[in-house]
């Protein structure tokens, strides 16, 4: 059975920063390092090395322009390494902060130490969450480390005493491994939040070829004692179909399988304290497949409606070396529900960005934002001319070879019919459109068809050129230049967005109930604050084929 070997943590700069070995003897960071590097981007998450002794596989994570490396030379489930790398990111990010940095790893070699052995031991994965690591780990304050560099006499033995003494059965003061103990807060509170990723491929004609939504499910607890609570899930057509609309469903270990398979859409969990993802799925947002079910509601791909429209043509004008992208924006978000119907069913606050009163704002409707349209240019173009919009601002980086095209959301028709659209043109200049090409017939040292071109020639400055000869002659090299420069024309576009306060696939939060009856160290009479928050988002995610 295999197991983790080894970690490398490297700067940006590509320098190695931290070494934990966990077992046997890996191959070091100095000889991985360059293999790794030689892998054209971008570079896959598993890596082969058959060249090396012994052959390893090479698990790599990049996060905030650091790359941890991790080399197995064993047999073993590759998601295991990824799994251990990731949590090992949070964690990290747990303790020293977001976002996770070459110095404060440096600065807290001590406490990254602690953590790295707890986490693994002698290349088993044993504990991963950070608030039983809390309970193991020591982390020195800063009054500590006043003490620690002024020497005081009594103060390292009762400072190491008092720390030996709380960390010496931690089993005995938890039983859930993920949830510290003695929690207390002065103010309870309750945070649900459903963020949605889409990725979806549509046809020149406008026609879905694939579309689906990956969402989280992040929910932010900050109550004291044992709480036990249940979140309820639906979609646009209840509860029926939830099972059925979210394929692939991952949970936290909080959460109580059983209850799940029992009663789809009820997530039932003893939470960790502050922040942590509760659940992730997938949502296909095309129709379903026969054998999925006769009495499926899901989305065909001709109601799939999206907040943003593209269409791209090109090959316009005389020559066909335009192109031209037109853009639709739409406030109309189909299935949305009223934050104060989600405050009747649920007792929950709506957290919509701007939208509740509580955060100082007044409009309950979904707000479109961050609007962003990349359109990737063929390398065989040289330069864009004419480049110019109708609303927004539009570059051309020709090092990245792409035009960026930022629509704002706020004003014009948008905001007072509810939809407003916009229009990119340019042309593409090629490398040869500068007067460097040759628009007559190819020179040729073969000797028959070197004399036939020189024998044209003569006659060609000897006889007056024909009006129907030059005619045809205008319109072959016409009709060269339009197929050259459809060759330089875009093959898809891009688009990014923003949507708060609705998601793609409709699922929604129900209700946030707390089991007094199973909860432990509440305390009598507490009703926490509850809030729940939708974000749809895009990070060109809606790719366009032209």
């Amino acid at each position: 059975m295999g197991a983790v070997e080894a970690l490398y943590i490297f700067d940006q700069h590509n320098d190695p920063i931290l070494q934990h070995t966990y077992r046997s003897r890996p191959l070091p960071a100095s000889i991985l390092l360059p293999l790794y590097l030689a892998h054209p981007v971008p570079r896959p998450s598993l890596i082969y090395l058959p060249n090396t002794q012994p052959s390893t596989l090479l698990f790599s994570l990049l996060n905030s322009q650091l790359l941890f490396l991790s080399p197995v030379s064993t047999e073993i489930e590759p998601l295991l390494i990824l799994e251990f790398l990731h949590r090992v990111v949070d964690v990290l990010e747990d303790f020293l902060g977001a976002p996770l940095l070459a110095s404060k790893i440096e600065n807290n070699y001590d406490v990254v130490a602690q953590l790295l052995g707890e986490m693994c031991d002698a290349g088993a994965v044993s504990n991963t969450e950070p608030n039983a690591l809390r309970d193991v780990v020591e982390v020195p304050g800063w009054v500590g480390r006043i003490l620690g560099t002024v020497s005081l006499p009594g103060t390292s033995l009762s400072s190491s005493s008092s720390s030996s003494l709380s960390l010496q059965h931690p089993a005995s003061i938890t039983q859930l491994p993920w949830r510290r103990a003695n929690v207390r807060h002065t103010s309870n509170e309750l945070y649900v939040d459903l963020v949605e990723s889409l990725a979806v491929t549509l046809a020149p004609s406008g026609r879905p070829l694939s579309a689906r939504a990956n969402g989280t499910i992040a929910l932010t607890a900050k109550l004291s004692g044992f709480p036990d609570l249940l979140l309820t899930l639906s979609t646009l057509s209840g509860k029926l179909n939830i099972e059925r609309a979210l394929e692939l469903p991952v949970f936290h270990p909080c959460v109580r399988l059983a209850r799940w398979r029992e009663r789809p859409g009820e997530l039932s969990f003893v939470p960790p304290d502050g922040r942590f993802v509760l659940a992730g799925y997938e949502v296909d947002l095309l129709p379903f497949n026969p054998g999925k079910g006769p009495t499926s509601t899901a989305p065909n791909s001709s109601n799939l409606q999206l907040p943003v429209n593209l269409e791209v043509r090109k090959s316009l004008g005389p020559g066909g070396a335009d192109f031209e992208v037109r853009l639709l924006l739409t406030n109309s978000f189909p299935g949305w529900a009223t934050p104060s119907a989600l405050g009747r069913t649920g007792g929950l606050s709506s957290r919509l960005g701007t939208s509740s009163p509580a955060f100082g704002g007044s409009s309950n409707a979904p707000v479109l934002e961050e609007v962003v349209v990349a359109i990737p240019i063929p390398e065989g173009v040289k330069n864009l001319a004419d480049l110019r919009t109708s609303r927004g601002d539009a570059q051309y980086s020709p090092g990245d070879r792409f035009v960026e095209w930022r629509v704002p959301t706020t004003g014009g028709a948008l905001a007072t019919t509810g939809q407003g659209g916009a229009t990119l043109r340019c042309s593409v200049v090629g490398i040869s459109d500068d007067g460097g090409e040759d628009d007559g017939p190819a020179f040729s040292l073969e000797g028959a068809g070197m004399r036939e071109e020189y024998t044209a020639y003569q006659s060609a400055a000897l006889t007056p050129p024909k009006p129907e000869k030059n005619e045809q002659q205008q319109q072959q090299r016409d009709l060269r230049r339009i197929r050259q420069n459809a060759t330089l024309m875009p093959s898809s576009a891009n688009v990014s967005f923003a949507v708060k306060g609705w998601l793609a696939s409709g699922v929604k939060v129900d209700s946030l109930i707390i089991n007094t009856r199973a909860s432990r160290g509440l305390g009598e009479g507490v009703k926490p604050y509850k809030g729940v928050k939708y974000l749809t988002v895009s990070k060109g995610g809606v790719e366009v084929r032209c």
